[in-house]
C-alpha cells in the first residue's frame, strides 16, 4: 500500500516484533493537524477539527488518507473521518443511544435484539473512527466481552439454545489480535448448538494490511459457517489491496458482504451507488444493506431524508439486476427486525 512518511512512535525493536497491520494501527493519523497538513487542507478548518476531536477522536489509517483528494475539503473518504463543528449541533430524535443498544444488553458483553443471533462486544477499538459511528456514546467499559476472558460471553451463549448465530462487533473485532480472536472462535466452535460466525468489521476496507496469514488460518480452522460483512460507503474506498484482501478472504471459504450508509455528501448520489455495488461484486463482496443513517448525537450533518433515499434506491433498482442492489433499512430500538424501505421488481 501507499503509505504516507511518518515517524515510528516508538522503537524499531516493537515495531519489528508486530504484525504490518498493528504497526498501521499504532502510526494513524491522530492529529487534526497533521491530517489537513498531509491533504494540503486549509488551516481554517483546525480549530473545529480539534473541538470535536475532543468529543470523539480522530483515527485514521495512513493507508486510507492516501485514497483521499489533496485539497479536496468534499473528497468523500475525507467527509466520513474529518471532525467538524456541525458534531455540536443538537437536533430533535438524534440521542446518543440510537438503535437501543443499552436495552438488549446481557451480561458478558451480548447483545440480543433478534431473534437466533447475537451480538458480541468484542472491544471498544476501531482502525478508524468513523464521525457518523452509532456507537459514538457507546459505554465500552461498561459492555465489553474482551475486557477479560472469554468465559462469562460463552457460558450466556451456550446457556441459550436458540442460538444459531453470534455476531463479533465493538468497535471492531478485527482490532484485536489473532491470537485472543482465535481463542474466542474456539470456545465459540465448541458450542454446538451454534452454526454461524458472522463478524462486523470496517477494517478490510481501511486497513488491508490486516488480512494477514494468520487471521487467514484461525478463519479456515472454524467449525462454524464464517460470515464477514464489510462495510465500504464509496467506489473510491476499494483499491487494489482491498481487492487483494478480499479475494485472500473468499478464497479461505468466507462468504462476504457489504453494508453501506447513506450519507449526505458523501454518498447520496444514484450512479455513485450503483458503481459501488458493481466494483464490490467485482471483489467477490455481495451488497448486503444500504442504512439509513442512524441517528446518533453528533452526525445530524450526514442524514439524507427518508423520500429521497427511496428515490435513489428506486434509480439504483433500475439499472441493477437484484442480486446487486442491497437493502434499503432503517434500524429501529425495539423492532423485531429491521424496516425494509425498498421495494421493486428485480
Amino acid at each position: 500500500m501507499t503509505m504516507l512518511s511518518s515517524a515510528p512512535e516508538s522503537g524499531h525493536s516493537l515495531a519489528q516484533s508486530q504484525p504490518r497491520w498493528q504497526q498501521a494501527m499504532r502510526e494513524a493519523v491522530r492529529d487534526p493537524a497533521q491530517l489537513l497538513e498531509l491533504l494540503q487542507l486549509p488551516q481554517e478548518l483546525l480549530p473545529a477539527a480539534r473541538r470535536s476531536a475532543a468529543l470523539f477522536g480522530l483515527r485514521v489509517p495512513r493507508g486510507y488518507v492516501a485514497r483521499m483528494r489533496k485539497g479536496d475539503v468534499n473528497d468523500p473518504l475525507l467527509r466520513q473521518i474529518l471532525p467538524l463543528a456541525d458534531e455540536y449541533a443538537q437536533q430533535p430524535g438524534f440521542t446518543q443511544d440510537a438503535v437501543g443498544d443499552l436495552n438488549s444488553a446481557r451480561d458478558g458483553g451480548l447483545l440480543h435484539k433478534y431473534h437466533g443471533r447475537a451480538l458480541l462486544i468484542t472491544t471498544g477499538a476501531c482502525a478508524v473512527h468513523c464521525r457518523y459511528c452509532f456507537r459514538r456514546h457507546f459505554p465500552y467499559s461498561e459492555i465489553n466481552a474482551g475486557r477479560g476472558s472469554w468465559e462469562n460471553a460463552l457460558t450466556q451463549i451456550a446457556d441459550d439454545p436458540s442460538l444459531s448465530e453470534i455476531i463479533l462487533s465493538g468497535g471492531d473485532p478485527l482490532s484485536l489480535n489473532d491470537a485472543r480472536l482465535s481463542e474466542l472462535s474456539r470456545g465459540l466452535d465448541q458450542i454446538p448448538h451454534l452454526q454461524r460466525l458472522r463478524i462486523h468489521t470496517r477494517t478490510p476496507i481501511v486497513l488491508p494490511e490486516r488480512v494477514d496469514a494468520a487471521l487467514l488460518e484461525w478463519l479456515a480452522r472454524s467449525r462454524l459457517q464464517v460470515v464477514m460483512v464489510v462495510h465500504a460507503n464509496h467506489p473510491q474506498e476499494l483499491d487494489s489491496y482491498v481487492a487483494s484482501a478480499a479475494a485472500q478472504l473468499a478464497e479461505a471459504g468466507v462468504t462476504l458482504l457489504n453494508q453501506s450508509v447513506l450519507l449526505r455528501g458523501v454518498n447520496d448520489n444514484a450512479e455513485v451507488l450503483t458503481e459501488l455495488s458493481k466494483r464490490l461484486f467485482k471483489l467477490r463482496i455481495f451488497p448486503y444493506y444500504l442504512h439509513l443513517l442512524d441517528k446518533v448525537q453528533g452526525a445530524g450533518h450526514f442524514d439524507v431524508p427518508e423520500k429521497t433515499a427511496q428515490i435513489l434506491w428506486q434509480t439504483m433498482a433500475e439499472s441493477l439486476p437484484g442480486y446487486l442492489l442491497p437493502k434499503l433499512a432503517r434500524e429501529e430500538a425495539g423492532a423485531a427486525s429491521k424496516t425494509l424501505l425498498g421495494f421493486a421488481n428485480t
